[in-house]
């Protein structure tokens, strides 16, 4: 079984229209295409499951860098999803799996430059040459 991700799709990409463009290469168990949860909009890449690897691998050659719908698609083996992936690439969506969903307590301490969880802090000059300015207000 093999999970074949589908870059650069136009967003007017159908789920039928990957199946079409799949099926002479072999038999395909399932088609997913992401989208956008606010806005129910296609979110350009797709992910299609083939039971047969030698089937996939010959998708994968006929169709990366075949032009659909105005854009040159990009087809490769789907990598397994990471533990630390989340939005933008940012450690699971700020739940912090080390400490039990600590949740920004004790930040400082881990090699982030001393920031508090995202906020300013005065202690982040506190070995520095120059003190930071008072405010103006």
């Amino acid at each position: 079984m093999k999970n074949l991700f589908v870059g650069n799709m136009s967003f007017q990409t159908t789920e039928t229209d990957l199946r079409a463009l799949f099926e002479p290469f072999g038999q395909i168990s399932r088609v997913h295409i992401a989208t956008d949860r606010e806005t129910g909009r296609a979110r350009g890449f797709a992910f299609v499951e083939m039971p047969n690897d030698a089937e996939a691998a010959k998708a994968i050659a006929g169709l990366d860098g075949k032009e659909v719908g105005g854009r040159n698609l990009k087809v490769n083996e789907a990598r397994p999803k990471s533990a630390s992936s989340g939005p933008r690439g940012g450690g699971g969506g700020g739940y912090d799996r080390d400490r039990g969903g600590d949740r920004g307590a004790d930040r400082g301490d881990r090699g982030r430059g001393g920031k508090q969880g995202g906020r300013f802090s005065n202690e982040d000059y506190r070995d520095s040459a120059r003190q930071p300015r008072e405010p103006r207000w």
